[in-house]
């Protein structure tokens, strides 16, 4: 796990929406983007439509709509964040 990985998922206890984790993160939105696609796609985090909404993971489109969705670590991601 990357130090950014681990920051993200510091800020991913709880759902966040992707304009307060660039805040948080101080990042260029399309890093983010890129950072968040890798946790997708190890199964670390998570795409909410609303607050308690989830994405399935088979329909999620970052590229498109990485700014509308909300996101929030998974047990896995949990795991791995608190194990590093």
């Amino acid at each position: 796990m990357s130090d950014i990985e681990f920051d993200v998922l510091d800020e991913l206890y709880f759902v966040q929406p992707f304009a307060y984790l660039v805040d948080e993160l101080e990042m260029d939105e399309l890093d983010l983007r890129g950072v968040l696609s890798g946790l997708i796609d190890k199964g670390w985090v998570k795409c909410f439509l609303s607050m308690q909404e989830e994405e399935l993971t088979q329909d999620v489109k970052l590229e498109e709509k990485y700014k509308e969705y909300f996101y929030l670590a998974t047990k896995a991601g949990l795991m791995a964040h608190n194990g590093r």
